[in-house]
């Protein structure tokens, strides 16, 4: 799957490489920079994916028009029946593993370390897919972050740091780890995110995700991020993947990840990053391999892996009636003061057949008509927690530097670093800090009495 390569230039050549070639860069749209804006730019009109399936927010239930069933949860590494299971997991190897004919193939891909000879890097954060989600099993959350930077102009616009805001913490070699630029003094981290259940949220319909968004009240209306489905040429879709909503599709959202995350590239994503503005892909000495390092098929076989996983399970009701009751309660209490309003209890798929993703994916019967419960509207919120770094930095995406994707509760028991930074480590702490469009949720729950805080915190503690 991987392209032909070519040998490393010896080290001392490498020094003087970069030595010869870096500049400084602000100030100047670089090529790289350029592309990558293109890239992320919708073109051509979106098509209807049916009607709006039916929701549950703040305890009143928009019911069904059609038959819908339960989506199955667990954590137990069994295909939801999106793919069948496949041979035995352990007997598979690099030599016995078929892409894309099993749920335990792709998963051994999704598990699979990458190399210099297979095109990892130059400059990349991690080494396969599970490094950074796997929690309890494969495709979960980690406390592995991303470190993001960037600076305003004179103006007050986003200027992102040099070839993009995303700092890649690891490099094939020592000349080329990225640094911060001292004139970055907009610098965050987002946290991975949960994988599980990720295609069952691929199959929301837009239309769903908007009579959400309507039902709000006008102070907590989120805002859909219409971004291309890279797949099919680019046709927009309301975003719902990462921490501004940035892909729409699992596949567009895993050539991303090959690329800023493991650094290798693929159809959808050809062409190399820079670091600290420089180029170092194929050609110089720190790249081998020709791009696209990856044909596409690990893309689609990282997608189909997280379309086949079962969505986060919720703790067993507790046989203590007392705790159980503190559950329950805690429910309600969520959706009275308004929790629920953004973290959305119930979402109930499309139906099966209908065409999503620019018209390239068909929902299948193991994802259509399926009630989830993410606790997540999937739309952007300033609740003062936004991290200054917007989508794109160009001016129709400025607003989106102060919002963040209201994140999924569901699994949120399996976690212990929360927000898009992970650095809340208690559900107090959390709540605290919502504030702008949530800040009058979070006055609610601070006026309920103490024993019914505690009950909340239990019902945090089920999802």
């Amino acid at each position: 799957m991987k392209s032909s390569q070519v040998p490393f230039l010896p080290l001392g050549i490498a020094a003087l490489f970069v030595a010869a070639v870096t500049v400084s860069l602000y100030g100047q749209l670089r090529q790289g920079d350029q592309n990558r804006r293109e890239r992320f730019r919708v073109r051509g009109t979106s098509i209807s994916e049916g009607p709006a399936g039916s929701f549950e927010r703040s305890g009143r239930k928009v019911p069904p028009s059609v038959e819908v069933t339960e989506a199955p949860t667990g954590f137990d590494d069994l295909t939801n029946g999106f793919d069948q299971q496949g041979p035995p997991f352990e007997q598979i190897n690099e030599d016995t593993v078929k892409p894309l004919r099993s749920f335990n193939d792709n998963r051994f891909i999704f598990e699979e370390v990458e190399t210099n000879a297979d095109g990892l890097g130059p400059t990349y954060n991690a080494q396969s897919c599970r490094e950074c989600h796997q929690n309890v099993v494969t495709g979960g959350a980690s406390q592995v972050a991303e470190h993001r930077t960037g600076q305003l102009d004179r103006n007050d616009a986003f200027f992102e740091s040099l070839g993009g805001s995303l700092i890649q913490s690891r490099a094939t070699h020592p000349n080329i780890v990225e640094k911060v630029p001292f004139e970055d003094d907009i610098s965050t981290f987002r946290i991975s995110t949960n994988t599980l259940g990720n295609g069952f949220i691929e199959c929301i319909a837009d239309s769903t995700l908007l009579a959400i968004r309507d039902g709000q009240p006008a102070g907590m209306q989120g805002t859909p991020l219409m971004v291309p489905v890279l797949e099919a040429q680019s046709r927009p879709r309301i975003g719902r993947f990462g921490w501004k909503c940035q892909h729409a599709s699992l596949e567009s959202f895993s050539a991303d990840a090959y690329l800023n995350e493991m650094g290798i590239t693929s159809p959808l994503f050809p062409e190399e990053n820079e670091s600290r503005g420089v180029f170092v892909g194929f050609g110089t000495p720190y790249d081998p391999v020709q791009d696209p390092e990856d044909d596409g098929v690990d893309i689609v076989a990282f997608a189909n892996f997280m379309r086949a996983t079962k969505a986060p399970a919720r703790a067993p009701i507790s046989p203590d009636r007392r705790i159980a009751q503190d559950v329950d309660r805690g429910e309600e209490l969520f959706n009275r003061v308004g929790c629920a309003v953004c973290h959305v209890p119930a979402i109930t798929t499309a139906s099966p057949g209908t065409k999503i993703n620019g018209g390239v994916f068909t929902v299948p019967r193991a994802l259509g008509n399926k009630i989830i419960h993410p606790y997540s509207d999937f739309l952007l919120h300033d609740i003062g927690t936004g991290d200054g770094i917007p989508f794109l930095p160009l001016p129709e995406f400025a607003s989106t530097a102060r919002q963040i994707r209201t994140a999924p509760l569901w699994a949120l028991r399996t976690r212990n670093r929360l927000m898009h930074d992970g650095l809340s480590f208690t559900k107090q702490e959390a709540i605290q800090r919502h504030q702008g469009q949530a800040a009058g949720v979070t006055s609610a729950f601070n006026a309920l009495r103490e024993a019914e805080r505690r009950q909340i915190l239990s019902f945090l503690d089920s999802l």
